[in-house]
C-alpha cells in the first residue's frame, strides 16, 4: 500500500532503502503489515528504487509468500545478517538507511550496525505517519466499518445500563471487549470507563466498583480488519441537574460547531485555538488535546494541538474531542471519529443528546 509514494519520499531524502523489522511472535509491526499484509517476524526491505521484499522465518514462509517477494531466512546466519546477504546479492545501495527510530530498540540497532557497517541511518518515523496520514478509499471503508460496529456496542450498552444488567465500571469493560469478539472485531483500546467523580480524570481507569450516580465518562473503540475507531460518549446515572444538563449542552454546542466549521488546508492549531476561545471560562478546565488522527493505529497524524503544524487535508479521519473536566467533581467529554471530504463528515452516529441511566 503507497508502496511508490514511500519509495518517492526515500529518494527525496537521499536514503537507498527502508528497513522495518520484527521479532516478536506474539505481535506485529504496524508499518511492515501496512506496506506488505504481513504479519509476523521477520524484516521489511523498501529499496528506493527497487521492488520491496520480505526476509522471514522458514515457519512464517507459508503466510508470507503471498504478499510480496520473500527470501527465506537462513538459519545459519543472523537475521541482520543473513539481510545484508541479500542486499548484497540484489546490488542495492547501502550508504543511507531508513529507520523508525520510534521502533528500534537500542539492543537491535547494536545488532543493525554489526552488520550495516559505515553507513548513515536517517530517521523515517514522520515519513511513515506521513504516508498514512491520507487515507484511501480502502482504508475509509474499513474505518466506516469500525465505527458502525462501535455504534452498535455503544447501542448494547445504554440497553444493558438502562436495563440495571450492568452493576460495576469493570462489568462495563468486560461487556464491551465480550461484545467486541462478536463482531470479529476487538477493542482498539483499554476502554475508558469513568463514573461520577472519576470523570474528571481524563484517562481514568475502570475499577471494580459499584457504577456512581452523576457523569459516565464512555471512551471506546475497535479494531476491524486492522483499522480503529474512537468515541466518547457521556452519559448520566440518575437524574442531572438543570445546572449540569446546561454545562453539557454548553460543551456539545462546541463539539458539533467545531465539525461543522472545519475546512480544507485549515490549521489544527487554529482549530484548537477556536476551541480554547469558545469554552471561555472553562478553558483552564479544558486539560488536553482536541483530536487525533486515526487509521492502523488509535493516534496518528494529523495532531490537532496547540502547537501542532499539521494542516486539514481531504480523506484524512480523525478525532473530535473537547472536554472539561473539573477535579474530584466530574467530567464531561464528547468525541466523534470524522472523516474529511469536501466538509469534515461524523462516522461516528451514536445520539449525542444527554442520555440517561
Amino acid at each position: 500500500m503507497k508502496i511508490k509514494q514511500f519509495q518517492q519520499g526515500l529518494k527525496k531524502k537521499k536514503i537507498d532503502f527502508a528497513v522495518f523489522y520484527n521479532l516478536d511472535s506474539m505481535n506485529y509491526d504496524k508499518d511492515i503489515s501496512y506496506f506488505s499484509g504481513y504479519k509476523g517476524i521477520g524484516i521489511l526491505i523498501i529499496p528506493k528504487n527497487k521492488k520491496p521484499f520480505l526476509i522471514v522465518p522458514e515457519m512464517e514462509y507459508g503466510r508470507a509468500k503471498n504478499k510480496i517477494k520473500v527470501y527465506k531466512w537462513a538459519k545459519k546466519k543472523r537475521l541482520f545478517e543473513f539481510a545484508s546477504y541479500v542486499i548484497n546479492k540484489n546490488k542495492i545501495k547501502k550508504k543511507n538507511i531508513g529507520i523508525n527510530k520510534n521502533v528500534f530498540t537500542l539492543n537491535v540497532h547494536k545488532a543493525f550496525k554489526k552488520n550495516f557497517k559505515k553507513i548513515k541511518v536517517v530517521d523515517i518515523s514522520e515519513l511513515c505517519e506521513k504516508i498514512r496520514e491520507i487515507k484511501t478509499d480502502e482504508e475509509i471503508k474499513k474505518i466506516k466499518k469500525a465505527c458502525s460496529i462501535t455504534d452498535k456496542l455503544f447501542s448494547q450498552l445504554i440497553n444493558n445500563l438502562k436495563n440495571k444488567k450492568i452493576k460495576t465500571e469493570i462489568d462495563i469493560s468486560n461487556f464491551l471487549e465480550t461484545e467486541a469478539k462478536k463482531y470479529n472485531c476487538e477493542l482498539a483500546f483499554k476502554p475508558i470507563v469513568a463514573s461520577g467523580k472519576g470523570s474528571s480524570i481524563p484517562h481514568y481507569e475502570a475499577q471494580n466498583i459499584k457504577l456512581r450516580k452523576g457523569f459516565l465518562v464512555l471512551d471506546l473503540g475497535v479494531k476491524y480488519q486492522d483499522y480503529n475507531s474512537d468515541i466518547t460518549r457521556t452519559v448520566y446515572i440518575g437524574k442531572p441537574t438543570k445546572k449540569e444538563t446546561q454545562m453539557y449542552g454548553f460543551l456539545l454546542k462546541i463539539q458539533k460547531n467545531t465539525i461543522k466549521e472545519i475546512k480544507i488546508n485549515e490549521k489544527c492549531s487554529k482549530i484548537y485555538d477556536n476551541v480554547k476561545k469558545e469554552l471561555k471560562n472553562y478553558s483552564k478546565n479544558f486539560t488536553h488535546g482536541l483530536g487525533h488522527g486515526i487509521g492502523i493505529k488509535v493516534h496518528e497524524l494529523p495532531n490537532l494541538t496547540e502547537n501542532t503544524k499539521d494542516r486539514i487535508q481531504k480523506n484524512m479521519v480523525f478525532t473530535i474531542e473537547p472536554g472539561i473536566y473539573f477535579e474530584n467533581r466530574f467530567g464531561i467529554r464528547i468525541e466523534d471519529t470524522v472523516l474529511m471530504k469536501n466538509k469534515a463528515i461524523r462516522l461516528t452516529k451514536t445520539t449525542k443528546d444527554l442520555l440517561t441511566v
